[in-house]
C-alpha cells in the first residue's frame, strides 16, 4: 500500500524529456570513449617491441662435452660450428656472385668528391672491372700456383676493394700494405712474400716502394697506379727494372686479354694480412676463404633475426682496409647486395662523408666512440644541461634493459636528434672491436644512437672475431660469447695466478676461422698454434655466469716490480682512462722499482671544462697542462678510478708526467690498429720516467 502511494505520488518525468538529457549526456561520453579507445588502439599498434633475444640471456655459451673447459655458442648447429651460411657463398668469389644476384645490380661501391654527391658503380660494373683486372694480372704471369700475390698499397677508395675482387675472380691472393708500418718493413713484406705487382693510389707510395727495393736485388716487376703516372716517374721505374702503368691501361690490358674466372676453393688461400705487432717485424697471417666466409657466417647468423642486411642497407668504409676488421664488415655487404660507399681519404672530413652518405651500417673502434663521449658531454657545459643529458640517457637505458631499442623517443627528439644526426640520422647496426671500450662510454652511447649496438672481440689470426655480445644483451663489460664459428677455452697462466678452473686464463680459439699460419716462419706459428689447432691469444679472459667472456688481462705485457708483484699495464691504463681528465695513459714499471709511475696526455675536448668545474681554474689547454695543481687532481682521480675499480695498492701509479702530444700512428707511439708501442714508448718517454723515479726515491 505504502509503495503504491509513492509510486502515485511520485511525479516522473516525461520520456521525451528524458531521451533529450541521455543524449545530452552521452554524446560527449561516448566521444571521449572513443577517443580513448582510438588512443589505446594506437598506442597497442605503435608503441615501441621489445627486441626478441636470440637465446637465453642467463646461459649464452655451453660447455663442449669432453671439450676440457671449452665453451661454445649456443647458436651452433647440433653443436657444430658454422662453415658457411648460404650454400651458394662458400668463397669471397662467391660473396661477390650472390651479391650481384640480390641486388638486382644494384649500386655497389661508391665514392665522391669534396661538395658532392656521391657516385655509385653497379655490381655489374664492378664484376667487369675485376675481371679486366683479374685478366691483366694473369696476363702479367699471375696464377693460383705461380706468384699469385698482389700487394695492394693504398687507402680506402672504390679502387682497392675492385683489386681485392679481382684477385678472389682469379685465385690469387691479395697481401696488403700500409705506409704506418715504415719503409723498412714494407720492404720486408715485400721480401718475404715474394710480391711482383702492386696496385698503389697515389705517386707518394710508388716512391716509397721504389725507396725500398732501390740498389737492391727484389721482386718487384710491376707497380699499377690508381691515377695516371708521370713520364719521369715512368723512368724512375725502368732504372729499376720496374713497369709503371696506370690502372687505365692495366684494366685496358685485360680486356684485350680476357680469361674467364678461376673460381678458388674454400681451402684457397683469400690474403695475407701482416700484423704490424708492437715489436720485431711484421708477421704475414695467412687465411683462407674459408677461414673468412666462417667468420662472416657467424655474424650473419647472430643478426638473420634482429638485424638482418639487405640491398637497402649502405656502409660508410673508413676504417683501413689493410685491417681483417673492415675487410669482413665489407665482405657482410657484398654478399647481401649491400652499398659501400668510401669516406674522401681525410678523417677530418667524415663527420660531411656521414651526412652525405646516410649510411645505415657504421662499423667503428673505441678511440672514435671515446672523443663522440667526450665531445656530447663537453658540450653539456652546465649544472642543468648534465642533469637533462642524465636523465635522458637514464629513461633510454631503462627501455634499453628492457629490449627496446628506438631513435623517435621524446627524448631523441629533444636531446639526441643532433647525436644521430651527425651520423647521417639513419644508422641501424654499429660494430665496435680492435680495443677495448670502456662500460661507461659503449652503455651511454646505445642508448644515445639507439640502434643495433654490438662489441666484437678478436684478432687477425682468427680472421676477424672469436666472440660478439648477441642481441638483446645490452649489459656491457663483456665481450659476448664464442662466435657460432669457433670454441674457446682458457688455459692457465699460473704466474699471474689465473686458473682454468676458475674459469679463468689465457683465452684460445679453435676453429674454421683460425689462421694456417705465418708465412714463411713456422716457429713464430708453432708459438701461436698449438699441435691441437688452438690459437693462443695471449689475452686473460674471465667466464661469466652468464656464458659470456670478459677481457680482465694481457699476458704478453706483464712485467715484474721489485717485490716480484705481477703488473699487466694495459689493465691499469683501462681503468685511468674512465677520467674525464685523461685521454690516454701510459703506465710504466720494472723490476728495479717498487711502484708505478706513468705519462699521461690530458683530453683537451674536456680538460678546461673539467678543471673549472673541480678545481675553479680556468685557462688554456697548455696553461692548464703546466700547473702543478691540475696534475695533482688528475693523480687523484686516477686514484679514485683506480680504488674504485678494484686495483691493488701496488697496480696504483705514484706519480705523473704530463705530455701535451697526443700517442699516434705518425709519431710512431701507436700500432695501425691503435694499439701502444711499449718498447717505443718506454724509450720515448725514458727522460719522464726517470724524473719520476728520482723524485719518488729522494
Amino acid at each position: 500500500m505504502l509503495n503504491q502511494e509513492v509510486m502515485q505520488n511520485l511525479k516522473l518525468p516525461d520520456m521525451d524529456d528524458v531521451s533529450q538529457y541521455i543524449r545530452s549526456v552521452s554524446t560527449p561520453v561516448l566521444v571521449s570513449v572513443g577517443a580513448v579507445a582510438a588512443a589505446t588502439t594506437y598506442y597497442l599498434a605503435t608503441r615501441p617491441k621489445a627486441l626478441p633475444p636470440v637465446c637465453d640471456l642467463d646461459m649464452q655459451s655451453v660447455e663442449v662435452p669432453g671439450g676440457g673447459l671449452a665453451r661454445q655458442s649456443v647458436l651452433m648447429n647440433k653443436g657444430e660450428p658454422i662453415l658457411h651460411f648460404y650454400d651458394d657463398a662458400r668463397t669471397m668469389y662467391e660473396f661477390f656472385l650472390r651479391g650481384l644476384r640480390v641486388s638486382n645490380n644494384g649500386p655497389c661501391l661508391g665514392s665522391r668528391k669534396p661538395k658532392q654527391p656521391y657516385e655509385w658503380m653497379s655490381y655489374r660494373e664492378v664484376r667487369e672491372r675485376t675481371e679486366n683486372l683479374g685478366s691483366a694480372f694473369l696476363h702479367k704471369g699471375h696464377s693460383k700456383t705461380t706468384d699469385p700475390h698482389i700487394g695492394i698499397f693504398s687507402q680506402n677508395r672504390p679502387e682497392w676493394t675492385v683489386t681485392e675482387l679481382a684477385c678472389y675472380t682469379y685465385s690469387l691472393v691479395s697481401v696488403p700494405l700500409y705506409d704506418t708500418l715504415g719503409t723498412e718493413a714494407i720492404g720486408y713484406i715485400i721480401d718475404r712474400a715474394a710480391i711482383s705487382t702492386i696496385v698503389c693510389d697515389v705517386v707518394d707510395k710508388v716512391n716509397l716502394v721504389l725507396d725500398c727495393v732501390r740498389d737492391k736485388e727484389h721482386s718487384v716487376r710491376t707497380i699499377v697506379l690508381m691515377e695516371t703516372p708521370s713520364d719521369e716517374l715512368v723512368n724512375q721505374g725502368q732504372q729499376a727494372g720496374i713497369h709503371i702503368l696506370s690502372l687505365q691501361d692495366m684494366e685496358a690490358l685485360g680486356k684485350a686479354n680476357h680469361h674467364q674466372p678461376v673460381p678458388p676453393q674454400p681451402e684457397d688461400m683469400a690474403l695475407i694480412c701482416f700484423t704490424s705487432g708492437t715489436t720485431g717485424n711484421p708477421k704475414g697471417a695467412m687465411l683462407t676463404h674459408q677461414n673468412i666466409v666462417s667468420n662472416c657466417s657467424a655474424f650473419i647468423k647472430i643478426t638473420e633475426v634482429s638485424c638482418p642486411l639487405s640491398p637497402s642497407d649502405v656502409h660508410i668504409s673508413f676504417l683501413p682496409l689493410a685491417h681483417m676488421f673492415e675487410r669482413v664488415v665489407q665482405a657482410l655487404m657484398i654478399v647481401q647486395g649491400a652499398k659501400i660507399g668510401f669516406f674522401q681519404g681525410d678523417i677530418r672530413l667524415l663527420s660531411d662523408d656521414l651526412t652525405t652518405l646516410k649510411p645505415t651500417v657504421f662499423p667503428v673502434v673505441p678511440r672514435l666512440l671515446n672523443r663522440m663521449y667526450d665531445k656530447i658531454f663537453g658540450q653539456a657545459n652546465s649544472s642543468v644541461k648534465r642533469w637533462l643529458l642524465d636523465f635522458a640517457f637514464r629513461r633510454k637505458e631503462a627501455e634499453m634493459r628492457r629490449g627496446i631499442v628506438r631513435r623517435d623517443s621524446i627524448w631523441d627528439r629533444l636531446i639526441f636528434r643532433k647525436v644521430q644526426a651527425s651520423l647521417g640520422g639513419r644508422v641501424r647496426l654499429m660494430l665496435t672491436g680492435a680495443a677495448p671500450i670502456s662500460p661507461t662510454v659503449l652503455t651511454f652511447l646505445r642508448a644515445a644512437v639507439g640502434c643495433q649496438f654490438y662489441e666484437g672481440y678478436g684478432q687477425t689470426e682468427c680472421t676477424a672475431g672469436c666472440t660478439m655480445t648477441v642481441p638483446g644483451e645490452w649489459n656491457a663489460g663483456h665481450v659476448g660469447a664464442p662466435l657460432p664459428c669457433n670454441r674457446i677455452k682458457l688455459v692457465d697462466v699460473a704466474e699471474m695466478n689465473y686458473l682454468a678452473v676458475n674459469g679463468e686464463g689465457e683465452v684460445c680459439v679453435q676453429g674454421p676461422n683460425v689462421f694456417q699460419g705465418y708465412l714463411k716462419d713456422p716457429e713464430k706459428t708453432a708459438e701461436a698454434i698449438d699441435a691441437d689447432g688452438w690459437l693462443h691469444t695471449g689475452d686473460i679472459g674471465k667466464w661469466l655466469p652468464n656464458g659470456t667472456l670478459k677481457i680482465v688481462d694481457r699476458k704478453k705485457h706483464i712485467f715484474k716490480l721489485a717485490q716480484g708483484e705481477y703488473i699487466a699495464p694495459e689493465k691499469v691504463e683501462n681503468v685511468y682512462t674512465r677520467s674525464e681528465a685523461v685521454a690516454q695513459v701510459f703506465v710504466h714499471g720494472d723490476s728495479l722499482q717498487a711502484c708505478l709511475v706513468a705519462v699521461v696526455v690530458p683530453d683537451p675536448d674536456f680538460l678546461c671544462s673539467w678543471t673549472k668545474r673541480t678545481l675553479g681554474l680556468e685557462g688554456s689547454y697548455q696553461e692548464l697542462c703546466g700547473r702543478a695543481d691540475v696534475k695533482a687532481a688528475i693523480l687523484e682521480d686516477m686514484a679514485r678510478l683506480g680504488k674504485e675499480g678494484g686495483l691493488k695498492s701496488f697496480e696504483q701509479v705514484k706519480a705523473i708526467s704530463i705530455n701535451t702530444e697526443m700517442f699516434s700512428i705518425e709519431n710512431g707511439l701507436l700500432t695501425p690498429t691503435l694499439k701502444a708501442k711499449r718498447n717505443e714508448m718506454r724509450q720515448y718517454f725514458r727522460n719522464q720516467i726517470d724524473e719520476l723515479y728520482a723524485a719518488i726515491n729522494q
